[in-house]
């Protein structure tokens, strides 16, 4: 019988893992089966590009899987049994369970409401493609000096405000932050993107806490009203309860609590990768829910997943980050180094040099989607486990 490998989600983590297990193990031994509720890979890192009213093309996962051996089950996922070792999902027209040997969970993240009232009731986000479309409907029918607040100094929030207000200049656009947006950003840096909130007319509240959201605006923390015929809520980042309520250990924010090795330190058939997973970086502090957290964990749990199966020693790569890349609208950017400890260098690049290096990256992880299996080897590793094979290491 076949080893039975199961990837829930097809984000940026779960694609690319999905891809590089089917690139590295023999199909005679595996069958690979992604899960996702939606039937296009979605790039998360654009769509804030799509609520402010660009055209995005997003590619079909039946394509992105074609003639790779990869199964894809378009599904939503509604219960994990890690004692059975199966997964609950519904969708297709009907119910079901998946079984497997190995999981690899990579569900993502939604945005975090953080029990704010009014919020989940009038506030729009972009951590989806349906909330991002439900948020450019909704700018669409702004007329000119309609007001939109981003209430969030993070990556989200910065890039959310400076997209809407280059593509909508007829709107007023403002910003909310608990402390200073880019706080974490060297000098110069933190002073460029000053410069580009002054260029495209971003007004900020700096040191300004959303406590409520209403229809046409916001309540801070000191009951002064802020106009928002659209308030965009960017203010971090929460998991789907699924895991915590699976039997999984989970940390206090409901992530997956992972080894060195992306592998649950409850339940050894299961690894975890992206936002769910609680990985601890080599700063010693959890690895923040971002893309770049999604390349470095799956990069991690794919090639634990694959030695373990084919009998090698488990390789244990860097978690660590180099650096940011923010986008400031389509011509501007800043890209801002770090040290080991992720504290930013004083060096950055910013300007169109940095935008070019962005859109560049965003391709590339785009096409490498698309292209799953690329540079696809001759020899597949076979499993250790399989007849006649056991004990032995070696490549088929």
């Amino acid at each position: 019988m076949k080893h039975r490998i199961v990837v829930l989600g097809a984000g940026y983590a779960g694609a690319f893992a999905a891809g590089n297990l089917a690139r590295r193990l023999s199909p005679a031994d595996t069958e690979i089966t992604v899960v996702n509720a939606e039937p296009d890979f979605v790039e998360r890192m654009r769509l804030h590009q799509l609520a402010s009213g660009q055209d995005l093309t997003f590619r079909k996962l039946a394509d992105v899987f074609a003639g790779t051996g990869v199964r894809l089950r378009l599904a939503r996922v509604t219960g994990v049994d890690p004692e059975r070792r199966t997964v609950a999902v519904t969708g297709e027209g009907n119910d079901g369970e998946l079984a497997y040997d190995t999981l690899l969970y990579a569900l993502g993240s939604s945005v975090a409401h953080h029990d704010v009232p009014g919020v989940a009731e009038y506030a729009f986000d972009v951590t989806g493609r349906s909330s991002a479309l439900r948020l450019r409907e909704r700018l669409a029918g702004l007329g000119e000096g309609g007001t939109v607040l981003v209430v969030g100094e993070g990556l989200t929030g910065i890039e959310t405000a400076t997209e809407i207000a280059e593509s909508r200049p007829d709107l007023s656009v403002a910003l909310a932050a608990r402390g200073e947006p880019g706080a974490w950003l060297s000098p110069k840096a933190r002073r460029h993107l000053s410069r580009a909130f002054d260029r495209l007319g971003v007004t900020v509240h700096a040191h300004t806490g959303i406590e409520a959201v209403e229809p046409t605006r916001a309540i801070t923390a000191d009951g002064t009203s802020v106009p928002a015929d659209v308030t965009v809520w960017s203010a971090g980042f929460a998991v789907h309860p699924l895991a915590a309520s699976s039997g999984l250990e989970v940390a206090g924010t409901g992530q997956i609590v992972v080894d060195r090795t992306m592998r649950s330190v409850s339940h050894p058939d299961v690894y975890a990768a992206g936002d769910c997973a609680y990985a601890i970086g080599e700063n010693g502090l959890p690895l923040p829910m971002s893309c770049a957290s999604a390349g470095i964990t799956n990069m991690q749990a794919t090639a634990a997943i694959i030695a373990r199966l084919t009998g090698r020693e488990v390789p244990v790569g860097g978690l660590k980050y180099y650096g940011n890349h923010i986008s400031l609208g389509r011509r501007d950017a800043i890209f801002q180094m770090v040290d080991g400890d992720v504290r930013s260098k004083s060096w950055y690049l910013g300007g169109r040099t940095a935008a070019r290096i962005k859109s560049g990256i965003l391709r590339t992880a785009g096409w490498g989607i698309a292209h799953p299996t690329f540079g696809v080897p001759k020899r597949r590793h076979r499993l250790a486990t399989a007849p006649g094979r056991a004990g032995v290491r070696a490549v088929a």
